[in-house]
């Protein structure tokens, strides 16, 4: 009887762990959907074709070497088709299932590979409209196949950071479902990137003014933060890694209650503060408030309260529009936001931990934040440098007149519309 009740769990376990995965990689669909309404018509199909690329080359790198970077093991799965099922359950009967995960070892690392992708995802929409697609593309496989799995090692994987120290036993170091480990380190990839790449013709003036340049299908970027806001429901609610007893499954209803919370006021404390700003309700700033309100909850969904959920994603909201200003004051031309968005509220994010979670401390936090940043945005520094001078990174100027669309991928996505040859 005992043996049936364990492969229960463990059934249940893994079918949620795998249903979460499913929703986190129904964001890269979020990410396409919302950085296509954001961009100029004239660049829709290249940044669907950045999407689309980059999450098939996040999945066979982290197969292929970042899986194995990140928690060990042999290359291509070697470790994961090695998984001992009946040593799990065996050893789960003998400590009476003490509330530890038990799940396939394939359905974690599935789990895990979506969230690689998602940290690439942030990339694409900050360098987004003169960016070359081959040079991205080459960013991408080095990305997730080495700089995201080490600095995902010394957090998840609970190594020693270059055998100096361990953020989690000496720091207590902690990051729920990844502000810092998944969206800081997407915001540091981009934000080396931009400095590398310049700001797009035309943003900025000589008189230091910003020059808008409006999204597309602002329709499009809404459905795109909506299937965002759903997959999050996976990616936090996934990361209590197991729903089969009463404890963990009512940790999970308050992740999703806090994550959908969070977002909610995110929104709303965006689109007050974006009213007194500029004296209308600007939709891309609200729908950034609803995302900044996600990042903010993902380093801890499961201790606050929904009150407290609310408030923080209040915060967040409201920070993320300041910061998109004065990015563009600096001149860090972002035409989605993501670097305030992921890495200004990431930060938030981690910083918010040790409110709720006693077992974190700011100093800890702060240590963990450094590190993940200095880390992914020095590496990606140097990467992006070397492709510049292999190949290049920006298209030409009249590239970017004409659109990417035409240059990268010779065809266009409203063609009707458009009317370029």
């Amino acid at each position: 009887m005992e043996s049936n009740i364990f492969e229960l769990q463990y059934a249940i376990d893994t079918f949620y762990f795998l249903i979460c995965g499913a929703l986190v990689m129904w964001m890269a669909a979020g990410f396409s959907m919302l950085e296509a309404g954001l961009v100029r018509a004239k660049n829709t199909t290249e940044i669907l074709t950045k999407n689309v690329t980059l999450y098939s080359i996040a999945c066979f790198m982290y197969l292929a070497t970042g899986y194995a970077i990140m928690y060990g093991g042999g290359w291509f799965l070697a470790g994961i088709e090695a998984f001992d099922l009946e040593g799990v359950l065996t050893a789960s009967a003998e400590n009476g299932f003490d509330g530890d995960a038990v799940y396939s070892g394939a359905s974690d690392f599935f789990f895990q590979v979506v969230f690689v992708a998602t940290a690439m995802s942030i990339v694409s929409g900050a360098v987004a409209e003169r960016m070359k697609l081959w040079a991205f593309f080459a960013f991408a496989i080095v990305m997730t196949g080495l700089i995201y799995p080490l600095e995902g090692s010394w957090t998840w994987g609970g190594k020693d950071v270059f055998g100096l120290f361990n953020l989690g036993e000496d720091f207590g170091f902690s990051d729920f479902a990844g502000s810092g480990i998944v969206h800081m380190a997407g915001a540091a990839a981009a934000l080396s990137g931009v400095m590398l790449l310049g700001s797009r013709k035309g943003r900025y003036g000589k008189d230091g003014q910003v020059h808008a340049m409006p999204g597309a299908n602002l329709p499009l970027a809404t459905l795109g933060t909506f299937i965002l806001w759903m997959g999050w429901f996976g990616f936090n609610g996934g990361s209590v890694l197991k729903l089969g007893d009463a404890s963990n499954a009512h940790s999970v209803a308050m992740v999703f209650l806090n994550t959908n919370a969070a977002a909610a006021t995110g929104l709303i404390g965006a689109l007050i503060v974006s009213h007194f700003k500029f004296g209308k309700a600007d939709l891309t700033m609200a729908l950034n408030g609803a995302l900044a309100g996600l990042v903010a909850i993902t380093a801890e969904p499961s201790t606050p309260t929904a009150l407290q959920a609310s408030l923080f994603g209040l915060v967040a909201g409201a920070l993320v529009v300041f910061s998109i200003i004065m990015l563009d004051k600096l001149k860090i031309d972002d035409p989605v936001g993501a670097i305030s968005v992921h890495g200004t509220v990431g930060l938030l994010g981690l910083l918010l931990v040790p409110v709720t979670n006693e077992g974190a401390s700011y100093v800890g936090q702060l240590v963990g934040a450094a590190t993940i940043f200095i880390w992914v945005f020095g590496a990606s520094f140097v990467t992006w440098l070397v492709i510049k001078l292999v190949m290049g990174i920006r298209v030409s100027e009249e590239e970017e007149y004409l659109g990417l669309d035409i240059g990268e991928c010779g065809l266009e996505a409203y063609p009707e519309f458009t009317g370029s040859s």
